[in-house]
């Protein structure tokens, strides 16, 4: 995120839009940039209704430099509209960066509708690949930026070894100026490709209805339980968090946990976040513990 942090001009009086409890990744950057330009923070309370979307909306104003947003909330899968909030940001002059780790490969996204400035995306939750790699978009409209390090590789002509002495001002084409030193990580990047065309090979869009299937059903003998969760039509369909009547009791997790089963707690949710490899026994194990504990 120190990438858009450091692209996008806040001036003093103006301010970043993000959620309440919204995941640190696309709010540290912000803080120490408002705070350097004199610029604020505005947080976007949670919706009693679950709709983000709306109140993102309203809060997206001429003082608006720039909106931080996820595609889902990383507590419970809540939604946001990105089309209507890409829209609303153009509307006012605002710039839109988004983190889409908690979404992107079990969510579509249309990066030609929304029309963001900067996604980020860490690859190791649904595009299924190793910690310390990642992908950065940049709009072309950004492409001429200011890189987060300065390092060789990105420079253009890097490709000829034996010129790396001739020093150059100018960068490889697109965006390669935003990439890190040493890209060519030989043990990170064959687990990346791998990861990539299995979720390819699935397709996103079948991900996203598979594991729509069984959030529902979770949801629903949840809610036998007296656990609520968002309606469907307000969170995503790989994404479920459940929320106990007094808190979530802090041995939980453990109690779960001895039994095989894993759940994060995540502000005031259970997050329950299936993928494609659990099955029926996992879910009815991840109840049997739920009815005996609570």
């Amino acid at each position: 995120m120190s990438v858009a942090a450091r692209n996008i001009e806040l001036g003093a009086g103006s301010n970043v839009v993000i959620l309440d409890e919204q995941y640190p990744s696309n709010v540290y950057a912000w803080m120490e940039a408002a705070r350097q330009a004199g610029a604020g923070m505005k947080h976007v309370p949670r919706p009693g209704n679950g709709d983000w979307t709306e109140g993102v909306l309203e809060a997206i104003d001429e003082s608006t430099a720039v909106a931080a947003l996820p595609h889902c909330h990383w507590t419970d899968g809540a939604l946001i509209d990105l089309e209507s909030v890409g829209a609303r940001c153009r509307d006012v002059g605002a710039a839109l960066v988004l983190d889409l780790t908690q979404s992107l490969g079990a969510l579509p996204f249309d990066v030609r509708a929304v029309r963001p400035d900067f996604v980020t995306v860490a690859c190791y939750k649904w595009l299924l690949g190793p910690y310390a790699s990642g992908f950065l978009y940049a709009d072309p409209a950004r492409h001429d930026g200011k890189p987060i390090e300065y390092n060789w590789i990105t420079r253009g002509g890097s490709e000829d070894f034996a010129g790396l002495v001739d020093y150059r001002e100018d960068y490889q084409p697109g965006a390669r100026r935003f990439d890190m030193g040493e890209r060519a990580s030989f043990h990170l990047l064959p687990m990346t490709v791998a990861a990539l065309e299995q979720v390819l090979d699935w397709g996103v869009a079948a991900v996203a209805e598979t594991l729509a299937v069984k959030t529902r059903e979770i949801a629903r003998r949840a809610a036998e339980l007296e656990l609520s969760s968002l309606p469907e039509n307000r969170r995503a369909g790989h994404f479920l968090g459940l929320r106990v009547p007094g808190g979530v009791p802090p041995t939980l997790p453990e109690t779960l946990a001895e039994r095989g089963v894993y759940v994060s707690v995540r502000g005031d949710s259970l997050r329950v976040t299936p993928h494609l490899y659990n099955t029926d026994d996992d879910v009815d194990r991840l109840f049997d513990v739920l009815r005996a504990t609570l």
